[in-house]
Order: C-alpha cells, then sequence, then structure tokens
C-alpha cells in the first residue's frame, strides 16, 4: 500500500495508492442545507431536555441565565466563523481540518482530538439522561437500557448516510414538537418568582437571590449553558456528504443556531418560571417535571412530552454517533489514528469508526455519572472551540486569496470574541469538577503519546485534509533544487 516516504520538521508522510482512498469513501451528495440544519438542531436539542438544569443548582437562575447569555454570544459568533470555514474548506474533517490548514499536523490533531473527546463521551452522557426518561416511562434503568439504544442506533448508522440521516430528521421533528407543547403548556403558569426560589449561600461573594451562589455560581454554571448548544459545530462533519458544501454549509448550520438559541431561551425561563428553580435544579427529565408540577403527574402534557421527549434525547444521541464517526474516519484515514478505523463496507460507511467509540461511550455510560460526563465533553468542546475561532483569525491573515464562498459577518472581531470566550469557558470546567477535568487530561495525554510517539511518522500524504502539506512539499523541494529558499512552507 505504501509506496514512498516524505518528512517534514515534525511528521513524515507515506504515499498510498488509489486502493487505500477507493476503500475510505463516504456517500456524496445525501445531505442538503435542510438536512444539515436538522443534523445542527438534532445534535443539540438533547440539552434542552435534560442536563441544563444543573446549571440551575451551580449558580441559580441568575448564574445560569448570565452563563447562558455568554454561551449564546460565543456559539453565535464561532458558528458564524465555522460556516465560513467549512464553505471554504470542506472536508469530513471539520474542525480538524480548519486547524491544520492553520496551524499544521499538531494543531490538527489537537483539534480533532478534542472533538473526539467532546463526541465519544456526550452519547454516554446522553445515554444516561435516556435512562431516566425511559425509568419515567416504563419503570426501566441502566445498563440494559443503554446497551439497546447504542446497539439500535448505531446499527441503523450503518445501514447507510442518507438513510440514517432521514430518520433523524424525523427523530428531530417529533422532539420540536415536543418543545412547542411544552412552551404552550408553561407560558399560563409562568410566574418570575419561581425563578428565584433557591436559598442563598450568604457566604458566597456577591450572593443574593439573583445569584444565590454568588459570582462564582456564574463559572460554574458555565458547562451546563454550553449542554444547550454542545455540538452544533458538527455540522461541518457532514462537508463531503453535503451536495453543494460551499453553500449548503452556511445555510444550515447558521439556521440550527438560531432555532437552538430560541428553543434554548424558552426552557431556560419556562421550566423554573413554572415550577421553580429549586424543584427543577436536580431533575433527572425537567420538561417533564416541570408539566407534572403544573398539571398533575397524570396528565397528557406530562406524559406527551415525556413520551415525545424521548426523541429529543434520542435525536442528539443518534446524531452525535454520526459526528464521532465522522471524526474518527477523518483522522484515520489521514493516518493520525489507526488507518483500520477509516474503511468503509458497501454502503460507504465508516463501520469501525461507529462502532469502537460506541463500545467506548456505552462502559463510560456504566458510570451512571451524566454531570461527569458533560464537565468531560465540554472539556474537549472548549479546546476545539478556541482552536477553531483562532484558526478563522490566522486564516483571514495569512491567505486572504483562499476562496470563501461565506465570509463571517465582523471578520476576525467575531471569531475573536468566540475565542476569549472560549478560553473562559475551558477554565469553567475545572470550577465544576476537578475530576472531570484531570480525566479528560488522562485522555489527551494518551491520545498526544500516541501522535507523538507513533502516528506522526506514518500520515497519509493523500488525504485531502493533509494534500495542502503535500503541494508545500512539493514546493520546497523544487525550491531547492533551484537553490532558493521559500517565505512560507
Amino acid at each position: 500500500m505504501s509506496h514512498s516516504r516524505t518528512s517534514t520538521a515534525s511528521v513524515d508522510y507515506e504515499s498510498v495508492d488509489e486502493a487505500y482512498l477507493d476503500k475510505r469513501k463516504l456517500k456524496k451528495g445525501a445531505a442538503g442545507w435542510i438536512l444539515l440544519a436538522s443534523l445542527g438542531v438534532s445534535y443539540v436539542i438533547s440539552g434542552d431536555y435534560a442536563g441544563w438544569n444543573f446549571g440551575l443548582a451551580a449558580g441559580g437562575f441568575g448564574g445560569m441565565l448570565v452563563a447562558t447569555i455568554l454561551m449564546a454570544i460565543m456559539y453565535t459568533a464561532m458558528v458564524l466563523s465555522i460556516a465560513e470555514l467549512s464553505s471554504s474548506l470542506p472536508t469530513a474533517g471539520g474542525g480538524y481540518s480548519f486547524a491544520r490548514r492553520a496551524f499544521g499536523p499538531w494543531g490538527g490533531y489537537v483539534t480533532g482530538t478534542a472533538i473526539l473527546l467532546e463526541y465519544a463521551i456526550a452519547p454516554a452522557a446522553i445515554a444516561i439522561f435516556i435512562g431516566g426518561y425511559v425509568n419515567e416511562l416504563i419503570g426501566l434503568n441502566g445498563p440494559l437500557v443503554y446497551a439497546v439504544f447504542y446497539a439500535v442506533f448505531v446499527g441503523i448508522h450503518l445501514w447507510g448516510a442518507g438513510e440514517a440521516l432521514k430518520i433523524m430528521m424525523g427523530i428531530t421533528a417529533l422532539a420540536v414538537i415536543a418543545i412547542l407543547v411544552f412552551v404552550v403548556g408553561m407560558l399560563p403558569h409562568f410566574d418570575p418568582a419561581n425563578l428565584f426560589d433557591i436559598s442563598v449561600n450568604t457566604g458566597a461573594l456577591g450572593a443574593s437571590t439573583f445569584l444565590p451562589e454568588g459570582f462564582i455560581g456564574i463559572w460554574g454554571a458555565l458547562p451546563f449553558a454550553i449542554w444547550l448548544f454542545l455540538a452544533v459545530e458538527g455540522v461541518p462533519l457532514a462537508a463531503e456528504e453535503a451536495g453543494d458544501p460551499g453553500r449548503d454549509m452556511p445555510r444550515g448550520i447558521i439556521t440550527a443556531m438560531l432555532v437552538l438559541l430560541v428553543f434554548g431561551a424558552c426552557v431556560l425561563l419556562l421550566a423554573p418560571g413554572g415550577a421553580g428553580a429549586a424543584a427543577m435544579s436536580e431533575h433527572a427529565a425537567p420538561l417533564v417535571g416541570a408539566l407534572q408540577a403544573v398539571y398533575g403527574t397524570d396528565s397528557w402534557a406530562a406524559g406527551f412530552v415525556n413520551l415525545v421527549g424521548l426523541a429529543g434525547l434520542i435525536a442528539s444521541f443518534f446524531s452525535i454517533i454520526y459526528g464521532y464517526s465522522r471524526q474518527t474516519f477523518a483522522l484515520s484515514r489521514a493516518g493520525y489514528l489507526p488507518r483500520w478505523l477509516s474503511v468503509t463496507g458497501g454502503r460507504k460507511v465508516p463501520f469501525l469508526a461507529l462502532i469502537v467509540p460506541g463500545v467506548i461511550g456505552f462502559l463510560l455510560s456504566l458510570t451512571g455519572k451524566g454531570d461527569l460526563m458533560i464537565t468531560m465533553a465540554v472539556f474537549g468542546a472548549t479546546i476545539s472551540y478556541a482552536m477553531m475561532t483562532l484558526s478563522h483569525i490566522l486564516l483571514r491573515r495569512r491567505e486572504p486569496e483562499l476562496e470563501r464562498p461565506y465570509r463571517t459577518p465582523g471578520g476576525v472581531l467575531t471569531s475573536g470574541t468566540a475565542f476569549v470566550l472560549a478560553i473562559v469557558a475551558f477554565l469553567s470546567t475545572f470550577v465544576v469538577s476537578v475530576e472531570a477535568a484531570l480525566w479528560s487530561a488522562v485522555f489527551y495525554a494518551i491520545m498526544l503519546a500516541y501522535f507523538g510517539f507513533y502516528s506522526r511518522h506514518h500520515l497519509v500524504a493523500q488525504a485531502p485534509e493533509e494534500e495542502f502539506e503535500a503541494i508545500a512539499l512539493a514546493e520546497r523541494e523544487l525550491d531547492a533544487q533551484a537553490g532558493t529558499t521559500p517565505d512560507r512552507a
């Protein structure tokens, strides 16, 4: 398979034959912009159903509100930045390919690994929340529930990308209907006084009824505010399966973000505003709990949102499985991860990239610690956000001639805002859970060691994300033969 080797100061490339890439192809044209927008909403919508409410316990309603506003600004600015990058560099690598272009192999790998950490762990957290909803419905929870959901939805992805994306769009539509029922049901019962019923920690700096845990509560609530938007950045992972990525990617991801902003505002205001922030702060299924509090445990509205709301968790679970498989596929195809992970079958689906992270996620779900999983996913996510937005800034300055079918409004000011807030959000993971941050750091250390000692010496020159470097190498060799030195490699 490997025919020749070339080297740079930090990595070695191996040339592969056509058969290598033929075994690693995705299905082109499986997704238009509406499907991409649905994918973006689907990635995130579980965050509206469970997980965000832990932020009420961390910072009270005021702390969670401020944290959500800050993260809404960060995500909107980042999505506008990613819309430009994904239209310019449409590969299945997503954020890894952006950072690869801006920073080189190490920067690409650091970003790709961060996304992988986020996308491998987030389904484990969602599986735990699914268990909570299934328990409310039929009294079943635990490893059996997690295993069934992993097996069924990894199985559907193995069937084919187009089929999986269409099924996911249907599930997402159900989840949206359930949120609309929740909003209509809770609006008449909204009372601002309910937002501030958490007891004040008088020992905390700046504590008040608005900020019951003081200013530190805002920091503590940030990872849970992120959960209302986490994974929308995964839309570019479908770039190689989009019909017209230059046009479809920006439209899809920006539409998804606008929808998520509306949904986030609705659940944050109406669940605690109807049923009380204290009651919602620890509830496993807050939307169901809020409806039960105002209509009774046997009400049709609570039953409907519980049953159909399960679709919200399933939608995110389903779509993030898609996301981790494409990130694993891209890193593997380029040689950063073991190459066997990127082999695709007759249906153009990377089956091992679906199964292996799925097994790891299932094992993580057995901890039963949804809040720990959220914080670990946020740890990886915020590193990738910082790297992607910094990539936007660097590429704007270094490569002004790069074709950009879509340009970010506000340019580097927009991406710079997202970068600063991503650093703040990253630091918040240490405030919430040092344990989660340390486990994430251990994962990172292992992955970086693998790259440093092995895979950086076996990168694939013909992988789409590496072709830029291969061209630069050829230019350097030509310059060397001509006796000149290029300004920039």
